[in-house]
């Protein structure tokens, strides 16, 4: 079994948590911005001053409420100041953060209530609370529950907040999985704090700039989302929360942020809205001042990469899962490889099982899943990959994506998915073809062919697959494909909230389709 280790940079002492670095900003920094929201006039920054008062206002109104240590409370919603601020009072009384995402259907939402068994919620519509049917509070209305706590002191506060340790659990994370339904994944406060200060401490040049800034676009019950922010909140980088991924383009221009963290997906998307432009246009588009993008979560395709590197932006690739709080593997600056995810973050050990598994150690990976956790000494992580001789991370397959024909080929979709959906009229395509005679593709359409006659737009997607099949042998070339009349979408049920697609729901969906591809 090969191995790499690197040594932690950073380590949460047994006696600290999250929380205490929010107290400790908003007396050091009491006036330097942390959050910005984007309100009718523009963007509106929060000092760690105002944050910190906001959360430890709601941390006595929550100890007014009778809230425990121990206690799950979900937070149900779309990522906004007021969610981070649930997040970090919740987290200073000792609770249990369990987010929901707002696009979760009502058969994830009632698993996750029946799973955990909360004793309280933050929603952002009265329908989300009522879904819930536990003792909530709206998260555009906090005052009701800061008046609540107006009588407890301080130091109770205070005294709460120092009895959270390193090893308690701060989170239950449902993973949004590709299959079946979502398991309750444990994160501890030392997990968190190891993930996101070990990756600010490798990337201090990204969040120690003097005018670090970023748009956090991940939603903050994603722990990809939830990590990075942490990380910001700790290293005093200025975040601008925006709702939604589809909101990042329109607003680079005017919040200008120094880098990004998100998934190829998303890079994707911004270079095909700029393929009229030209490259100081898209600086413009850019914002003016971005020099990183941190791009985890997904392969990205190298002439995406290219193209950004052109543009004077570098990208660091990157690799995590939920169980190992969202962090593995980080390029950083002069120390990048092409093809490769990076190198294991500092406190980490990646390691080669003999069947090609990528396996884990580190004090990011989780205790175990909700209520018994427990786990192996080392994090089977189900994808595949290969450490070079200096330690980079090479992904190679993920070993519940693998596509197995009937004649036994064994096919990795995301280098065909990937080279697809570069064209400019597609907006997204998926591999089908496990036990079947050959590879075939679901494909979606970006607006770009609205207009366009059905010949025209079949020949341009015929020609984006011939693209893609150059990359593979014939065996593992796509066949047939069919363009479907709608895209994937987080709220159609066809894609993660960190935009992976889930291949079994679509394949569910789209079985008439799948089946005419082989008839």
């Amino acid at each position: 079994m090969r191995e790499h280790s690197v040594p932690a940079l950073v380590k949460l002492a047994d006696d600290d948590n999250l929380v205490n670095v929010v107290y400790e900003k908003a007396v050091s920094r009491a006036e330097s911005p942390v959050l910005s929201r984007k309100t009718a006039d523009g963007w509106q920054d929060v000092s760690y001053g105002e944050f910190g008062a906001l959360v430890h206002g709601l941390a006595k109104g929550l100890l007014a409420a009778g809230i425990n240590a121990g206690d799950r409370v979900l937070i149900f919603g779309r990522t906004s100041v007021e969610w981070s601020a649930a997040d970090f009072a919740l987290l200073s009384v000792g609770a249990v953060v369990v987010p929901v995402y707002p696009t979760a259907s009502a058969e994830q939402v009632r698993h996750i209530v029946a799973d955990s068994g909360p004793v309280a919620c933050f929603a952002e519509t009265a329908e989300q609370t009522e879904l819930v049917g536990v003792r909530s509070w709206l998260l555009g209305s906090l005052d009701e529950l800061i008046s609540l706590g107006a009588g407890v002191p301080d130091a109770l506060a205070g005294k709460r907040r120092g009895e959270v340790r390193a090893d308690d659990l701060a989170t239950i994370v449902y993973t949004s999985g590709t299959t079946g339904l979502p398991k309750g994944c444990m994160l501890t406060h030392r997990n968190i704090f190891a993930a996101a200060a070990n990756v600010v401490e490798l990337l201090d040049t990204l969040f120690r700039a003097p005018d670090a800034s970023t748009l956090l676009f991940l939603p903050l019950a994603h722990v990809y989302g939830r990590v990075v922010q942490f990380g910001c909140v700790w290293s005093g980088v200025h975040t601008g929360l925006v709702t939604s991924a589809a909101d990042l383009v329109g607003e680079l221009p005017a919040f200008r942020p120094t880098f990004l963290v998100g998934v190829p997906y998303v890079l994707e998307k911004i270079r095909k809205a700029a393929r009229a432009l030209t490259a100081e246009q898209v600086r413009g588009m850019l914002g003016g001042r971005l020099s990183y993008v941190i791009a985890g979560g997904a392969s990205l395709e190298p002439s995406t990469a290219d193209y950004f590197t052109e543009l004077g932006v570098q990208i660091i690739g990157a690799y995590g899962l939920t169980e190992a709080s969202s962090t593995v593997s980080m390029s950083a600056p002069g120390a990048i490889r092409r093809g490769a995810v990076g190198r294991p973050v500092p406190g980490t050990t990646i390691a080669i099982a003999d069947d090609g598994e990528i396996l884990v150690q580190g004090d990011q990976v989780y205790p175990g899943y909700w209520p018994d956790g427990g786990r192996e000494e080392w994090l089977a992580t189900g994808d595949l990959g290969r450490l070079d001789d200096d330690g980079f991370l090479h992904i190679t397959g993920r070993r519940k994506e693998i596509l197995v024909t009937s004649g036994g080929k064994n096919v990795a979709p995301a280098p065909l998915e990937d080279r697809v959906r570069l064209h400019p009229l597609v907006a997204n395509c998926m591999l089908v073809g496990e036990a079947r005679p050959y590879v075939a593709a679901l494909i979606t359409l970006d607006a770009a062919a609205a207009g366009l006659d059905d010949e025209r737009v079949r020949a341009e997607i015929s020609s984006a697959v011939d693209a893609a099949n150059e990359l593979v042998s014939r065996a593992e070339s796509i066949r047939r494909f069919a363009i479907l009349p709608e895209d994937f979408t987080v709220e159609k049920g066809h894609m993660t909230a960190s935009l992976r697609l889930r291949r079994a729901e679509i394949e569910r969906d789209y079985a008439d389709t799948i089946e005419s591809l082989y008839s």
